[in-house]
């Protein structure tokens, strides 16, 4: 993020082929964890979201289907524990969460260029993202399930094509 003239900032969305900045969060409430330290266990997802965000609340539990893939699954919550633990029940999702906190203002965030969630990052060991998206794709969520070994759309589902985050 750069600031521009007149004080604004110019956000850079990290896009596939981008070296992932490295941070450190809470997770789960159970302690401290980096990116380097999630990466050690291989490939992850970083699912950056707000439970408010209706996007989100369609997307994340379609993501939590492709855990025990080819790659771990994380979300990143811009809000605090106890609104992660309610969506996570109103939503019967059951992903890790790194909280990426607004009182230390959203550091994960912010050097990824965040500016509309959900946003997705899948990022190899040696940091260097493989695939990126913003809202909701459905074509590209079909791709990331496949790079997953993992099916992310049941034939009941009614989803959309798209929607915007």
């Amino acid at each position: 993020m750069m600031a521009r003239p007149g004080g604004l900032l110019d956000w850079t969305f990290m896009e596939t082929g981008d070296l992932a900045p490295d941070f450190r969060l809470e997770l789960d409430g159970v302690g401290m964890t980096s990116l380097s330290e999630i990466l050690a266990g291989g490939p992850a997802l970083l699912a950056f979201y707000k439970v408010t965000c209706p996007t989100c609340q369609l997307t994340l539990p379609y993501l939590a289907r492709l855990q025990g893939g080819s790659f771990r699954v994380l979300a990143v919550s811009q809000d605090g524990a106890d609104a992660v633990k309610e969506f996570n029940e109103a939503f019967d999702v059951d992903l890790p969460n790194l909280l990426d906190k607004a009182q230390e203002g959203y550091p994960a965030s912010n050097a990824y260029g965040i500016a509309y969630v959900p946003a997705m990052f899948l990022v190899q060991p040696d940091r260097r993202i493989a695939w990126s998206s913003c809202g909701f794709q459905k074509s590209g969520l079909e791709t990331l399930a496949g790079l997953a070994g993992k099916v992310i759309f049941r034939s009941e589902d009614q989803v959309p094509d798209w929607k915007p985050g």
